[in-house]
């Protein structure tokens, strides 16, 4: 009679790795054919519910930085509100659940953590059995869901990380062309740029057209918003100007076009642009510009320094443009033109101040007579000591002009 309930013993312990080899086949095989996340929990839900006889089970995994339950059997909904950092924290291996246990895990006996290393993959809460060997396997089938999920989710992070620096190299190559490399100096006028960008990308553009020797025009302008996206839609914004500028000889004109053009195909009233165009007759001695909503300019010529506000609202945050207000300003001596986006009068010292008008009034002021490659070289390096932490909130992109009467 013992002999027979040996024999019986070992029967259902063979039968039971059989059942349990079968299992691994069956996952390991379905984690090779890459299946979906959400079938994976369902076959272990399986699993555990028709293989292993557990009646009641809630599997936790972290999902961008959440907590959250991806897996149960017959479990109500009663800890879907806890913090479950907190709940789980302190269990780094099996634990059976006693009274002293918070109340949350009092419908469950046991639990099953999973960590690599010190990283948590995985809590599962099981109701209680007998038998070690049942435990022992269970607790083998969740280390391998787990790790595959986390496997999954690290392999999805890094092909969006190679997509976004896919994004982020051809950012950088559209930005390179908001940005001109050169740009024209000689003995009636010399232009100059700077540009520093936030986060790698930026939005931020600058442009010269020449229309004959003694009459050209140059431009700045930022839109609203950063990054990859901000970058290509400037990338359009400058085809636009390119297509336009030689077919309106009248700024005010050009703008209307502009603003109209820039609704239609780029903004549609939930981005905007803030924009700045110059245009400098030497023939006649003066420059014509109007201010699109742009941090204004600042102009100096003598001790004279005038800030270049008047035109008109942003680009592109109307259908129809209202009206517009264009300056001219007679040109009698020398002049230097700084131009440049908000990220400049952004920046913080390490103090918290910010970057204020008056310091950059007073810098073109005691500069302006410098060639305008001294000039920025300057003013980059005072940017460079008044923001210390080298941390910039938004980009910076300055072009100056100065030209010679």
């Amino acid at each position: 009679m013992d002999m027979e309930k040996e024999l019986e013993i070992l029967k259902r312990e063979l039968s039971l790795r059989k059942l349990q080899i079968r299992s691994l086949q069956a996952i390991t095989q379905a984690i090779n054919e890459n299946i979906s996340s959400e079938e994976l929990f369902q076959m272990y839900k399986s699993f555990l519910n028709w293989e292993m006889g557990v009646k009641k089970m809630a599997l936790y995994t972290r999902n961008n930085g959440h907590w959250q339950c991806v897996s149960k059997i017959n479990d109500s909904d009663e800890i879907i509100s806890v913090d479950y950092e907190k709940l789980f924290s302190k269990y780094k291996r099996l634990h059976r659940i006693t009274e002293d246990d918070p109340s949350e895990l009092q419908h469950f006996n046991i639990l099953i953590p999973v960590y690599h290393k010190d990283l948590p993959l995985s809590y599962a809460l099981l109701d209680d059995l007998e038998d070690r060997d049942k435990i022992q396997f269970i607790i083998t089938i969740t280390n391998i869901i787990s790790v595959a999920i986390e496997n999954k989710r690290l392999f999805k992070k890094q092909l969006e990380q190679e997509r976004l620096n896919r994004e982020i190299k051809l950012a950088k190559e559209v930005q390179q062309m908001l940005i001109p490399e050169h740009l024209p100096r000689n003995d009636k006028f010399e232009i100059g740029s700077i540009y520093k960008p936030h986060l790698n990308v930026g939005g931020d553009y600058i442009d010269f057209f020449q229309f004959d020797d003694n009459k050209f025009a140059f431009c700045i302008a930022d839109i609203s918003g950063k990054g990859v996206a901000a970058a290509m839609l400037m990338a359009n914004f400058q085809a636009i100007i390119q297509s336009l500028i030689y077919q309106y000889r009248d700024l005010e004109t050009f703008i209307f076009a502009l603003n109209e053009t820039v609704y239609k195909r780029i903004t549609k009233s939930d981005k905007y642009i803030t924009f700045f165009i110059a245009e400098v007759n030497l023939d006649k001695k003066q420059v014509k510009y109007i201010n699109a909503g742009h941090y204004p300019p600042v102009l100096c010529k003598g001790d004279e320094i005038l800030r270049l506000d008047k035109g008109c609202t942003v680009i592109g945050a109307f259908e129809k443009m209202p009206n517009i207000e264009e300056e001219i300003i007679k040109l009698d001596e020398d002049t230097l033109i700084l131009t440049f986006t908000d990220g400049l009068t952004e920046l913080k010292n390490i103090e918290g101040d910010f970057l204020e008008d008056i310091q950059i009034e007073k810098f073109v002021c005691n500069n302006k007579n410098l060639p305008i490659e001294e000039f920025n070289n300057k003013l980059l390096k005072e940017i460079d000591l008044f923001n210390a932490s080298d941390n910039f909130n938004d980009d910076i992109a300055i072009l100056s002009c100065k030209i010679k009467i």
